[in-house]
């Protein structure tokens, strides 16, 4: 069963590619009249606000005429950021030899919050170097993953 996060990604790919960008990915936060929808979008040329301001207009037609979610919520159009949130295979591949931070859903090593250096990614396997030791993590078991930005 598709998770309304994968349904709204599905939705909005084409409409945020339609505009030169990538669906880098999107967070659904439900928390009653406060709920949030957060849509992550980058280009290799960077994201400017104008660029946030055209995206969220366009997801909001979609999302208006479509109408995948009941209840009341917030539209929010950023770039990734520095710390940029890590959503799938792909994007961790992507930063082999960084060093990220990874809050679990089912605990690993005793701990659900680890940050260490991603070493490799082998299908939907994630290898994380913590303090030395080597820890195999399944995708599907990290709730939220960051980069840790160096500066």
């Amino acid at each position: 069963m598709a998770t309304i996060e994968n349904r709204l990604e599905e939705m909005l790919k084409s409409p945020v590619e339609a505009l030169g960008h990538t669906l880098w990915g999107l967070e659904y936060v439900q928390a009653g009249k406060h709920s949030v929808l957060r849509v992550y979008i980058d280009n290799e040329k960077g994201i400017f606000i104008e660029d946030c301001a055209e995206t969220s207009r366009q997801v909001s037609a979609v999302l208006d005429v479509e109408d995948p979610i009941s209840t009341e919520y917030t539209l929010e159009v950023s770039s990734p950021g520095v710390d940029r949130p890590l959503f799938n295979a792909e994007q961790y591949a992507a930063y082999i030899g960084e060093t990220v931070k990874i809050q679990l859903t089912m605990p690993v090593a005793g701990s659900r919050n680890l940050k260490g250096t991603v070493t490799a990614i082998e299908g939907q396997m994630l290898t994380l170097t913590v303090d030395g030791n080597e820890l195999i993590i399944a995708l599907d078991n990290i709730r939220k993953g960051n980069l840790i930005a160096k500066f």
